[in-house]
């Protein structure tokens, strides 16, 4: 009976908002493995309106879940990841930025793996410089759609992604002094 509960309890609007997200992330590699780019770039919108609606939901209506908690980045980072891949193959962005933004995502994954093995306490909140990294990466695959669909600088597009990479590489970097400060906090409240 208990179980009847979390169940119904985990399926939120906002959690399944959530759902859509990941379920139009294949949608979205489909269209650009075809080259329709338009069609591309409106799931992508789309898929950004539904992390805007889950959250605004989710807090308006006091509708915040565990589950919610792990579904939302898990849900971002697939779309991300898949996103940046994708569009390395395609040429579309160099290999080496794409290398950069799953190396960060990974690193900070590691991170939390690390704190949870450790039996640490960790209260994950993303930074000023991680919402710029993450604002950064979308703008740059709207900006190479975009550019697939008119004409655009290629200046803009290459300067673009050194920005993305170098904001992104810096924001890795600063997640891991963050959590060896954290460590090293732990540390000591350990042994005093």
């Amino acid at each position: 009976m208990a179980s009847r509960s979390d169940t119904r309890a985990s399926l939120t609007i906002p959690n399944l908002i959530t759902l859509a997200r990941i379920l139009l992330t294949p949608l979205f590699i489909i269209f650009l493995i075809q080259g329709q780019y338009r069609k591309a770039l409106i799931v992508f919108f789309l898929a950004g309106l539904s992390d805007l609606a889950d959250g605004l939901v989710a807090r308006r209506w006091h509708q915040k879940s565990p589950l919610g908690a792990y579904l939302d980045p898990l849900a971002d980072k697939l779309l991300m990841s898949s996103s940046f891949v994708t569009l390395s193959i395609a040429r579309l962005i160099p290999p080496w930025l794409t290398v950069v933004v799953l190396s960060r995502d990974v690193t900070v994954a590691l991170g939390v793996a690390i704190f949870r093995l450790a039996d640490l306490p960790l209260v994950m909140r993303p930074t000023r410089l991680g919402k710029w990294t993450t604002t950064l990466q979308i703008f740059t695959i709207i900006l190479v759609l975009v550019g697939k669909i008119w004409l655009l600088p290629p200046l803009l597009l290459t300067g673009t992604f050194w920005l993305t990479g170098g904001i992104t590489a810096l924001c890795g970097v600063h997640y891991v002094f963050i959590g060896l400060r954290l460590m090293g906090q732990r540390g000591e409240n350990g042994h005093g």
